[in-house]
């Protein structure tokens, strides 16, 4: 629907060019109503939206068929399943490898994943089950999306390789997904889960209570956005 594709071309997409205002005058002409039209959108389509130009409307063309590359983790991302954040769609992307793969697989395979349980498995498991679901995902990969984990998907090393952390609540600076993609670029582990072999647990505003309460019972130390913000600079 129109949330998925604005999260799309914000987020997971990160398509330069193309913000919410364009995809929501691009689903009012219902020239734009899924993802793989806005992967078919051609440069005279934008033309006949205001504010688009000959140099804009190419610039923004050839970066919706650039954000193809993105790695496999991101299109999970992007798909809009239900309870699947960054840290979701790696530990999906890394433990499965293939989009074949996560198509073929049972509540229990899922639940394997890292971070997953019960719940969440059967509501992943649901979604890949769904004709319109697996129709879509055939489409985008015949558009030439990618749908099989790539060397960016893999673990990074940097300053905080072997450090472990969760992130609860709302960032001022940064979305839950933000936050926890630019640790991992650091080299980081981000989990869903507080335990006694986490680094610290970045607090934002109205924080979840349980994982409070579990990492001052672990002794796991509480950390600001300012302490997230100077890892981040190391």
């Amino acid at each position: 629907g129109l949330e998925t594709l604005i999260t799309w071309v914000e987020g997971p997409g990160d398509i330069d060019g193309v913000g919410e205002q364009s995809i929501r005058r691009l689903w009012e002409l219902g020239l734009v109503r899924s993802l793989p039209e806005l992967y078919r959108l051609t440069k005279e389509q934008l033309l006949e939206l205001e504010g688009y130009a000959e140099i804009s409307a190419t610039n923004a063309i050839e970066s919706i068929q650039a954000s193809k590359a993105v790695p496999f983790s991101r299109v999970l991302l992007g798909l809009n399943i239900p309870d699947v954040g960054w840290v979701t769609a790696q530990n999906l992307a890394r433990h499965l490898e293939s989009v074949d793969r996560l198509l073929e697989a049972s509540q229990e395979q899922i639940q394997e994943v890292d971070g997953i349980g019960p719940e969440r498995a059967e509501a992943i498991a649901e979604w890949f089950s769904d004709e319109a679901n697996r129709q879509l995902v055939a489409e985008l990969r015949e558009l030439g999306l990618r749908f099989e984990l790539g060397e960016e998907d893999r673990p990074k090393e940097g300053p905080l390789t072997g450090h472990t952390y969760v992130i609860t609540g709302t960032l001022e600076r940064y979305t839950r997904d933000e936050a926890a993609a630019a640790l991992e670029a650091k080299g980081a582990k981000i989990t869903n889960s507080v335990s006694s072999n986490t680094t610290g647990l970045v607090v934002g505003e109205e924080p979840g209570a349980s994982k409070l309460t579990k990492a001052q019972r672990s002794g796991v130390p509480l950390l600001t956005e300012a302490d997230l913000l100077d890892l981040l600079s190391r």
